[in-house]
């Protein structure tokens, strides 16, 4: 007779006991005197505390299929980071210090290195930003996931003075666009990638030693998303509006943060567009217009400022440069390049 258990269902509960009790350890040095209560409970408490005035900014996301990439080469060690500082990164556009972050995770079985792995990146990103990872949900949900395979998404709130909240409003003419360096793909175009290299069929492409790349093709791929909170918390104050380069890239997110009536215009020979991206066109021959619409091409970030305080944020922001300005757009037009 078949056995009639959780864990005969695929599901083990025991193992999941291990698992919560090393996250618990993992995480804690995270947490501040503003989470309450441990780790374990039906819900996560937080003490906000220091605002004025404040607004609570929250954002979700993922990491799409870079998590096939970290799969095929069974490396888990930077996708939690990449999964906080995707969110992380999107609050603070608005101005918005991150308070807590929490996570889901959904797999077919529990193996416990890859879950330890998993969070040990999502704690280091947490306190490079002063972020508590202040909860989870590990979810085993075998016959919904092939063997092997999960999904994770990322859940941040943070919280900015109301009088201080960057919505790109007060944006004009003649302000200066500003932009931080990307180290590569960050989290988004995975999809175009395994297409057209064929990795869903031949894995083989990612040990490959590309002399350019400094590395394997795998390890320039799987280059962690940065967050950026370090490099513009200090210029917050100078700045009209930020926006983050994900997903659409430059065409599509920079108008996210501008008013009706202008546009952006960039001067795409002024930053330098990182190997992996170069290498990726000569590889597949993908047309420049579709690598400027899917990839971030070497800007994760964009500041909008006035001319007069320009060079005060390129001195203030590690590694940022004068990449293009605003004009007065009278055709529609809401980004050239």
């Amino acid at each position: 007779m078949t056995e009639q258990t959780y864990r005969a269902a695929g599901v083990d509960l025991d193992a999941a006991q291990a698992v919560k009790e090393r996250i618990g350890a993992i995480v804690r040095p995270t947490h501040g005197p503003q989470v309450l209560g441990g780790v374990g409970g039906f819900g996560a408490m937080y003490q906000l505390a220091g605002y004025r005035d404040p607004v609570l900014v929250s954002s979700t996301d993922g990491v799409g299929t870079k998590l096939k990439l970290a799969i095929m080469m069974g490396r888990y060690d930077t996708i939690g980071e990449d999964l906080v500082n995707a969110c992380v990164n999107d609050i603070i556009v608005s101005g918005a210090r991150p308070l807590f972050f929490l996570d889901y995770l959904a797999l077919a079985e529990l193996e416990q290195p890859v879950v330890e792995s998993l969070i040990q990146g999502m704690a280091r990103a947490c306190s490079e930003v002063g972020c508590a990872l202040i909860g989870g949900e590990t979810a085993q949900m075998p016959g919904l996931y092939a063997r092997g395979d999960f999904d994770m998404a990322g859940f941040v709130v943070g919280a900015v003075e109301r009088d201080q909240i960057l919505d790109g409003s007060g944006i004009e003419s003649g302000d200066v666009l500003i932009g931080l360096p990307s180290n590569g793909l960050h989290t988004n175009g995975y999809s175009l990638v395994r297409h057209v290299l064929g990795l869903d069929d031949d894995q083989s492409p990612l040990k490959e030693h590309v002399p350019e790349l400094g590395g394997t093709l795998g390890d320039a791929l799987l280059m962690p998303h940065p967050s950026y909170y370090g490099a513009v918390s200090d210029v917050l104050p100078l700045l009209k509006g930020m926006a983050h380069i994900t997903g659409g890239g430059l065409v599509e997110n920079v108008p996210r943060v501008l008013p009706e009536g202008v546009a952006a215009r960039f001067d795409t020979s002024t930053w330098p567009v990182p190997p992996v991206f170069t290498f990726l066109q000569e590889r597949s021959s993908i047309d420049p217009d579709e690598m400027y619409r899917v990839f971030n091409m070497g800007l994760g970030m964009v500041l909008v400022c006035e001319a007069s305080v320009a060079n005060d944020v390129v001195r203030q922001s590690p590694d940022a440069r004068v990449v293009g300005e605003v004009f007065a757009s009278t055709d529609g037009a809401r980004v050239v390049l």
